[in-house]
């Protein structure tokens, strides 16, 4: 995990699907800078930026758990996490090599 000269956290979509009752499910990695805690990204807004440019908002809402149990430890080790996440405004839905950082 490199840490990023501006110190900004960036995650990059490894996986993006539906959520069978609402919402998306995006896989991310840690791309640049910290790993934030997993109780400070709960209900926060992300920008979600597409390699055309392309930018959304979303809110996460929990965390999905089929790679694991969520923890801060895990984040930690393996750079990964599974995000339950709310999109807002018009777009293309979020995909892979989307970047995903704090407003």
């Amino acid at each position: 995990m490199a840490k990023a000269k501006s110190g900004r956290t960036e995650f990059r979509v490894i996986d993006a699907l539906d959520h069978p009752h609402s919402g998306r499910i995006l896989r991310v990695r840690l791309h640049q800078g910290e790993a934030p805690s997993i109780r400070s990204l709960k209900g926060t807004t992300l920008r979600a930026e597409s390699p055309r440019g392309e930018q959304r908002s979303v809110t996460v809402r929990g965390f999905a758990l089929t790679g694991g149990k969520t923890s801060d430890a895990r984040l930690h080790e393996t750079g990964r996490l599974d995000l339950h996440v709310e999109e807002t405004g018009d777009g293309p839905p979020i995909g892979l090599q989307w970047i995903l950082s704090p407003v």
